[in-house]
């Protein structure tokens, strides 16, 4: 069964059964892939960009980051392969070409392409329809959809409200956006980066202003980290409610002559810290396992990066690197930057928010599952409209090994508990087997699997679901076993 961890995509069983490690402990170090949100970030820029962009360590052989190339070509921009996870990106200046008749966009089950490209349609030539997977057809895109239409766009739902398919036309006479842009809080935390990474194309600078409480805010905080790394000239105040996005030859406050938006760079994608998360959390479940993730630092643009953290409050031992010099090179001892994760004998129960990291509350809350107690996760109500309705999948999964979760609290449904069995998790040699459902949902499967390192008799059903974001999890997973 070792082996079949390690088989490509295509060649994995219908059901995996994850192999106990029993009293083993690892010792690894690995990389993960590159992040698939910085990555769809830096493809969209660069197809808008001016001139030739060379994007390393994507992951391309990730269904999210092929969706989007597929989008940005059918918008005119030229993307090439060169191996090695390097891409080289002819953008379009700034202007989608898209013919008087329209274009139509499969998105498939890719949220960000979903929300990135319906925004960044204010700046073609002509409509484009998007649509997608029947799950994503229940996304939610409403409030997104809002602010396009009020920046002048024509917004047409085909199917049902505030939802793909939407066929979206963008002004004849360009975007004018209004001094200030007023945004109360957003179902979504991509609906406010879509929107900004259309500004440095903008021939005035664009002004966002959050109001309530700011959903993800680490991830708007990436988009806005990207854009200065490309060249975007970003003002922000600190607790990031007001931000200004401007091209760093746009007129100020006026229609400018010169090129307005960013010109194509050279950019390295940071090793994705949402992967990072279930080998840091399999590191903390296992007493005396270490796994170490190189090339993420306390430097990452990666709300995700600070996962660590937790599990330190949790009794792990985290041990961080992160080069004195900066910059992505080693020190003068060849060290890079890392953060690793040892095992205690023993888990904590935590109180976390996780506002900043809705994309490890399943790890997280698989780690909970083996604590001494009940743990309390703040900021979970983005959950319910991800890939799959992450909360109530959670309930019904974890449930099978007798972990009670508890949603809403009080009355609150931003809070959820989770609330291992007395006596924990039943690990000895004749448990009942488990199957775990995924629900076609990546983070469910690579987080449900950490349950099978300690508790026997694990499989779970559609091992291959993981392609959407890291093909190679299984592969890495069965590392923990060499």
């Amino acid at each position: 069964m070792q082996l079949s961890l390690g088989l490509p995509l295509g060649q994995l069983p219908a059901d995996l059964l994850i192999p106990a490690l029993s009293s083993r402990a690892f010792d690894v170090e690995m990389r993960t892939p590159g992040s698939k949100s910085l990555a769809n970030r830096a493809l969209l820029l660069a197809a808008l960009a001016e001139g030739e962009s060379i994007l390393r360590s994507m992951p391309m052989d990730a269904d999210d980051p092929r969706i989007m190339q597929r989008a940005v070509e059918s918008l005119g921009a030229k993307v090439e392969r060169l191996g090695d996870g390097v891409v080289r990106v002819q953008g379009v200046g700034g202007r989608w070409r898209v013919p008087e008749t329209g274009v139509t966009i499969d998105v498939g089950n890719a949220g960000t392409v979903a929300r990135f490209i319906a925004a960044s349609v204010l700046l073609a030539s002509g409509p484009v329809t998007i649509d997608g997977t029947p799950r994503m057809r229940e996304r939610p895109m409403g409030q997104l959809l809002e602010m396009v239409a009020s920046l002048g766009a024509k917004v047409e739902f085909l199917g049902r409200q505030g939802c793909v398919p939407v066929r979206i036309t963008p002004p004849r006479d360009g975007v004018k956006p209004p001094p200030i842009i007023d945004l109360w809080t957003t179902q979504s935390s991509q609906f406010v980066s879509a929107l900004l990474q259309i500004a440095p194309w903008l021939k005035v600078p664009m002004t966002v202003r959050l109001h309530g409480a700011i959903t993800s805010g680490s991830y708007v905080a990436m988009t806005l980290g990207l854009l200065g790394k490309l060249g975007a000239t970003v003002q922000y105040s600190d607790n990031m409610r007001v931000m200004r996005i401007a091209s760093p030859k746009a007129g100020e406050g006026r229609a400018s002559s010169v090129f307005p938006g960013i010109r194509g760079s050279e950019y390295d994608v940071e090793p994705d810290a949402s992967g990072a998360t279930y080998f840091w959390g399999a590191a903390a479940m296992v007493p005396g396992a270490m796994c170490r993730v190189v090339g993420i630092g306390e430097d990452s643009l990666q709300g995700d990066s600070l996962f660590p953290g937790l599990l330190e409050r949790m009794g792990a031992k985290v041990v961080r690197r992160t080069p004195m010099r900066g910059g992505s090179q080693p020190d003068s001892d060849g060290v890079t930057r890392f953060i690793e994760c040892h095992g205690p004998a023993t888990l904590k129960p935590v109180l976390a928010d996780m506002s900043d990291m809705p994309d490890a509350v399943m790890t997280l809350a698989v780690v909970a599952s083996l604590a001494s107690g009940a743990s309390i996760l703040r900021g979970v109500r983005t959950l319910r409209v991800k890939e799959s309705d992450r909360i109530a999948a959670l309930t019904r999964e974890l449930a099978k090994v007798g972990v009670k979760i508890d949603n809403p609290v009080s009355g609150d449904d931003d809070v959820l508990t989770i609330n291992p069995p007395a006596g924990g998790i039943a690990t000895h040699a004749s448990v009942e087997p488990v199957t775990f459902d995924t629900y076609d949902d990546h983070r469910m499967a690579m987080s449900l699997a950490l349950i099978g390192l300690r508790r026997p008799g694990v499989t779970i059903r559609n091992p291959a679901c993981v392609g959407k974001t890291y093909p190679d999890f299984w592969k890495h997973l069965a590392a923990l076993y060499a």
